[in-house]
């Protein structure tokens, strides 16, 4: 059962969707980046970002910490969320395309209970290898090798199929799940809260360091979800069709699965578990341009660094001196817009198949 029914879009509607998309999130980053308890005026960050590339024009901000507020706070946090919500939207779009399934989601394949049992189990036990970044690298791996895992499982005389690979990942889920509560149990309270803030998903501390080691993961995986655009589209036509115009699915299905894994893992192990993003951006994205992915990725890409960024932006301005868990709005920002999907099918359809 599909979700949604989209409408034929042709290539200078969905060309256009893209840039409009582009100018959206470009609007959004210089409106977020000059709101909060330091408010620093659009033209003064246009102006700073000028300036940064050696373009003499406009106003740089009057306020005396403004500077430091915008390029080692503000915009480091929101190229972080661009990026996470790039690469979880992105990921969503090819995991649904693979599973044939929109309802498939990245976290499907356990990547991001993996890395919340290795996240959780570094925290409790205290680790510190890497110093600050252990809990990060530790999440990273976590959920890349709990993925591996799903697949191997998964896989018989050479072969997987999505119905297995679900059913694992089902499996795989549970028990990490169990593991992270007896780790909870182990931990003390400081690290019980410190795991459930962990999962409840921020973007709070995100710094440059973590921006350049997080920016060349999410723009390799959104590439190559590109250059699978095309073998995507052929996949819908089922298993045995997609054979026989020459696609080998059990390679793209592998290639496809680390794809997504490395950009959840990747958005995963510096923001923490964030809901939704996944599984409603791909939905609406297509929408509007349709089911093929040579459009439907970039614009997934864009749309769900668009929502994150705005996300953002609520969490942290919402409650005055408070900065809210952005798991915590992207759910309730995806329920009402998933259950909405729910009946809108349901009216089309007429039913219940």
């Amino acid at each position: 059962m599909s979700l949604s029914l989209p409408l034929p879009a042709t290539s200078t509607s969905r060309r256009l969707v893209l840039g409009a998309l582009a100018v959206m999130l470009l609007l959004a980053v210089v409106a977020a980046a000059g709101t909060g308890q330091l408010a620093i005026p659009v033209d003064e960050v246009v102006g700073s970002v000028l300036h940064k590339l050696g373009l003499d024009w406009g106003a740089l901000p009057t306020h005396p910490q403004g500077e430091a507020t915008l390029w080692q706070v503000r915009f480091p946090r929101l190229v972080m969320a661009a990026l996470v919500g790039a690469a979880l939207a992105c990921a969503g779009a090819v995991m649904q395309g693979v599973f044939g399934n929109p309802l498939a989601e990245p976290g499907v394949v356990g990547v991001s209970s993996g890395a919340a049992v290795a996240a959780a189990a570094i925290i409790v036990f205290d680790l510190a290898t890497f110093g600050a970044w252990t809990v990060a690298l530790g999440a990273f791996v976590g959920g890349l090798v709990t993925t591996f895992a799903v697949y191997l499982l998964a896989r018989d005389h050479g072969r997987t199929e999505v119905v297995t690979l679900v059913l694992t990942g089902v499996a795989i889920n549970a028990m990490a799940g169990a593991a992270l509560a007896f780790l909870m149990f182990l931990g003390d309270t400081s690290a019980r809260e410190e795991i459930i803030f962990w999962q409840m998903g921020s973007l709070n501390g995100s710094r440059n360091e973590q921006v350049a080691l997080v920016l060349p993961i999410a723009l390799v995986g959104i590439v190559a979800s590109l250059l699978m655009a095309r073998q995507l589209d052929l996949l819908a036509l089922g298993d045995k069709a997609a054979r026989h115009v020459g696609v080998d699915v059990e390679k793209l299905r592998v290639v496809a699965i680390v794809v997504v894994a490395v950009l959840t893992a990747a958005a995963v192990s510096f923001a923490g578990i964030i809901a939704f993003v996944g599984l409603i951006v791909p939905h609406l994205m297509r929408m509007v341009v349709g089911p093929g992915h040579r459009a439907l990725v970039p614009a997934s890409a864009l749309g769900g660094a668009v929502l994150l960024v705005l996300a953002d932006l609520w969490a942290r301005t919402a409650i005055a001196y408070a900065d809210l868990p952005i798991g915590m709005v992207t759910s309730l920002i995806g329920g009402p817009v998933f259950f909405w999907l729910l009946r809108r099918a349901r009216r089309t359809a007429g039913g219940w198949a």
